[in-house]
């Protein structure tokens, strides 16, 4: 059974200005487990912490105990700045990773993203090195997507078979490649959105979250 929850909005210090960030911490307070944050897709095509997909994702990440993290990338909603193709977006994850750190330390982290939240997820996470990475429909095949990325931990990573916008066996094959060994799933007739498909998705994070906290 999971823990009653308490939520938080807040704006913390960015690299050029505040950081509209939400959080869900476990009660009571002293629970000990992971801290996740997870990332929205694209700011210049309406992507923002809001997303269902990301909604769906912090809230199962929550449902498992973890302190959770979604926030607005710069220049969305009430975060200070403009969009930086992926550059100045990581740099908005890093300091989100360095407020949780900072308020509970030594605690394992897991990064979360869909589309292009998902490239910043795995971009970021051979950099703070986060114990779980969990992709949805990672951005691979898009032009932004042009700073190497190499995922060294273990992790889940799920695709729509029908998704429009990033090729199911691009995605497939960028996961083969990671040393960090990606459990891949490919939700039949998935399109990029999730469409239909959240309560699936969900129970794929619920599982795969499940697993993972047992081995830590």
């Amino acid at each position: 059974m999971s823990a009653s929850k308490i939520s938080t909005s807040e704006l913390i210090d960015g690299a050029i200005g505040k950081l509209e960030v939400r959080l869900d911490v476990p009660e009571p307070a002293s629970l000990a487990g992971p801290v996740a944050v997870v990332c929205h897709p694209h700011p210049v095509h309406g992507g923002t912490m809001d997303n269902k997909v990301v909604y769906s994702l912090a809230r199962e990440l929550a449902a498992l105990n973890l302190v959770v993290a979604r926030f607005n990338f710069r220049g969305v909603g009430a975060s200070e700045g403009s969009y930086d193709d992926g550059n100045g977006e990581t740099d908005d994850l890093l300091a989100v990773i360095a407020m949780l750190r900072g308020r509970y330390p030594q605690r394992p982290l897991w990064l979360a993203g869909f589309s292009f939240g998902g490239y910043i997820a795995a971009r970021v996470s051979s950099l703070c090195a986060a114990q779980q990475t969990i992709l949805v429909a990672p951005a691979v095949t898009r032009d932004y997507f042009d700073v190497e990325v190499s995922v060294e931990n273990p992790g889940l990573l799920i695709q729509g078979s029908d998704d429009q916008l990033i090729a199911p066996a691009a995605v497939r094959h960028w996961a083969e490649q990671q040393p960090g060994q990606f459990n891949y799933e490919e939700l039949a007739g998935a399109d990029h959105f999730f469409h239909g498909k959240l309560n699936e998705l969900r129970e794929l994070v619920r599982d795969y979250g499940q697993k993972a906290l047992t081995v830590e």
